[in-house]
Parts: C-alpha cells; sequence; structure tokens
C-alpha cells in the first residue's frame, strides 16, 4: 500500500505546458539569431557568455525593481546560475565575449596566419602555403592554430567561401585579409536587426503581460499563395507599407510640435515607433536543389607524398 502512494508523480502532473511552449517559441526565435551568428562569425560560447550575462543583469535590474533591493541569491534562483558565477558577471564593468580561448576557429587560423613566424614569408608578409605538408604547410597552420580537429579541407572551404584565401596552382594557398570579411554585410545592417527585433519582441512581451490596452500589433497571412505571383504581391506591399510608414511619420512630427507648443517647461518623453514588414518562406524545388549541389562541387585536392625527408618546406 505505501509503495503505490510513494510513485513518483503522473505524465500530466510532470508537464508544464506554458514551459513547453516558450521552449518552441524561443527555438523559433534562436533560429534566425543562430544564423546570424554563423554569417557573422560568432562562436556558439561566445553567444552563451552573452545570454548568460544579459540573463543575470536583467534578472538582478527586475529584483531590484520590484523589491528595491539587490540579491544575487534570487537572481541565481531565477536564472539556474551558481551565485559565484552572478556575483562575478554583476562585478565586471565592461563585459568580454570575445575571450582569446574562444575566438573562432577562422579568427584563429587568419592571425596565426598573419603572426606566427613559422608561416611568414622573408619580408615578413603571411606566406603563400601548400595545403598539405609536414611543415610550413597549411595543414600545419590549422593544427598550430588549435582549431579543435577540424579537417584541413573543411577549413580551407569555410575560409575560400568568405574570400578570405585563394588556392593558387599546384595546390598552395594565399591569404586576403587578417579578419574574416562577409560579403553582403555591414555594421549598420546587423544593428538594424537587433533594434527592430528587439522593439518587435518588446512589444509582444508587453502585450503578453499588460492588463490594459496593448501596444497595437497585427499580422496579415496566408500559407498557399502561388508562386506566380509573389513578385506582385511583394511589390504591392512595399508601396502600400511605405505610405503607411510615411502617414506615421508625419503623425509623430505633428504631435513632436504640438508638445513643443503646447508648454515651455520640460515634460516626460518617450519614445514611440511603428515598424512594417514583409515576409515569405522560400520554396526549394527539385531544380535549384539540383544546380545548388552542382554549384557546390568541389576541386578534389590530393596529399602528395614526399619521398626525401628534408624537401616539404
Amino acid at each position: 500500500m505505501m509503495r503505490a502512494i510513494m510513485k513518483g508523480p503522473s505524465k500530466i502532473q510532470s508537464q508544464d505546458p506554458l514551459k513547453e511552449t516558450a521552449i518552441t517559441a524561443l527555438t523559433r526565435v534562436v533560429d534566425p539569431l543562430v544564423d546570424l551568428m554563423f554569417d557573422t562569425g560568432i562562436t556558439v560560447q561566445e553567444f552563451s557568455h552573452l545570454v548568460r550575462d544579459r540573463a543575470v543583469r536583467s534578472a538582478a535590474a527586475r529584483i531590484a525593481r520590484e523589491s528595491g533591493r539587490n540579491s544575487n541569491s534570487r537572481v541565481a534562483i531565477i536564472t539556474g546560475l551558481a551565485r559565484s558565477e552572478v556575483a562575478r558577471i554583476l562585478e565586471a564593468n565592461e563585459p568580454s565575449f570575445t575571450a582569446r580561448g574562444e575566438q573562432h576557429p577562422i579568427r584563429r587560423v587568419l592571425a596565426a596566419w598573419h603572426d606566427n613566424r613559422r608561416f611568414l614569408a622573408a619580408n615578413g608578409d603571411p606566406a603563400v602555403l601548400p595545403i598539405f605538408g609536414r611543415r610550413k604547410s597549411f595543414e600545419k597552420l590549422v593544427a598550430a592554430a588549435h582549431s579543435g580537429g577540424i579537417p584541413v579541407r573543411a577549413m580551407l572551404d569555410q575560409l575560400v567561401q568568405i574570400s578570405a584565401v585563394e588556392i593558387l596552382p599546384d595546390q598552395r594557398v594565399k591569404v586576403n585579409s587578417r579578419v574574416p570579411i562577409f560579403k553582403g554585410m555591414t555594421s549598420s545592417a546587423i544593428a538594424n536587426i537587433g533594434e527592430r527585433t528587439g522593439d518587435l519582441l518588446g512589444t509582444l512581451k508587453h502585450n503578453l503581460h499588460t492588463t490594459s490596452t496593448p501596444l497595437f500589433e497585427g499580422t496579415a497571412i496566408v500559407g498557399d499563395v502561388d508562386l506566380g505571383v509573389v513578385q506582385l504581391v511583394r511589390r504591392q506591399m512595399a508601396e502600400q507599407g511605405s505610405a503607411f510608414i510615411d502617414g506615421a511619420t508625419s503623425l509623430f512630427s505633428r504631435s513632436r510640435s504640438k508638445r513643443k507648443q503646447s508648454s515651455t517647461r520640460e515634460t516626460s518623453q518617450c519614445r514611440v515607433g511603428v515598424t512594417v514588414y514583409y515576409f515569405e518562406d522560400e520554396i526549394a524545388s527539385a531544380n535549384s536543389r539540383q544546380r545548388s549541389r552542382d554549384t557546390g562541387r568541389r576541386k578534389n585536392l590530393q596529399r602528395q607524398h614526399i619521398k626525401s625527408r628534408g624537401s616539404d618546406k
């Protein structure tokens, strides 16, 4: 009788539907962020440090706002981190997420190519290296950069893709830049992602907690638009969206003018805005997938066996 009473909780009792739904929602949010990480050369370790830092600081600010005092213990409870880590993060004035030991493998390889004397030419510039070799080669460069056992060909493919290196005849490779440059990206465009995404999530989070009138948020979506008319829909939505933004900008400008005319004394101010964006999911056809496979084929590289022991330089 006692054994039956002491059985663990039932499956229904162990479920947390809100948490499970939140994890599903976070997955959809994190996926585009992970793509941004890949595109800009941010490692998972750096992103983890960032999340831990922001979680601790946000939790500390929430507790101070709600209780009027600081409590590292409560921050540890909310975040699930140890109190020692909470204290360390809060004591740091300017957190750094790019410690040398966690630098991206691509950045480590390029830095070693420019700084390690083993891989420099006589004039001090990065040497043109054979891909394979026992001493002064790209193979040894990758190993010397402590890139975590990454295969030489995989590293070479990634560097070629971002135009950081150039493969020359006779299986030699030349470096083009010290820092990986990702095509089509600018600092302002990346900053815009953070600002727009933060504003949208802030609005949705506000509406999740508010008991009064929510902030405006609306979405029009349909899942079966013919691909032949997508170009027309995209063009018309851009025109209508631009017209709406122009009207919103005019409204905001008039509200600022009225505020200045109504009073000369200082008043409380806040930041307001509205964003309109259009989205569509790419549907890859069989032909496009085949073209992708064809263009993705790479030239085979073969390790050249050296007969004499001292001939490889």
